[in-house]
């Protein structure tokens, strides 16, 4: 079992820059990948980012790339997602998840999930 815990979420103005934080814990040695995914009032939940749990791969979609970064400290079995250039249509509750399936990147039945954390972008 995966546990993960988001911090980090808040309000912020059109431009600006949040960090979030995604903690995880329990039988983290088996992960293959981390990612972030949202969802918006309404909407489908969506991918962000996912960053391979070993190795350097990262993966973004085409709505953050260039805006947004996915980073890990495996010393401290976080991921990181350093959000710029925020977008009122950032908006939406971003959700930490985690698999040990190779394959799984951008598909949305990652087997852990976190409890959520809110994002809101003024404009």
């Amino acid at each position: 079992q995966v546990q993960l815990v988001e911090s980090g979420g808040g309000l912020v103005q059109a431009g600006g820059s949040l960090t979030l934080s995604c903690a995880a814990s329990g039988s983290t040695l088996s992960l293959y990948v981390i990612a972030w995914f949202r969802q918006a009032p309404g909407k489908e939940r969506e991918f962000v980012a996912g960053i391979r749990w070993s190795g350097d791969f990262t993966y973004y979609s085409d709505s953050v790339k260039g805006r947004f970064t996915i980073s890990r400290d495996n010393a401290k079995n976080t991921v990181y997602l350093q959000m710029n250039s925020l977008k009122p249509e950032d908006t939406a509750v971003y959700y930490c998840a985690a698999d040990r399936r190779v394959g799984i990147i951008r598909r949305k039945e990652y087997e852990y999930w976190g409890q959520g954390t809110q994002v809101t972008v003024s404009s």
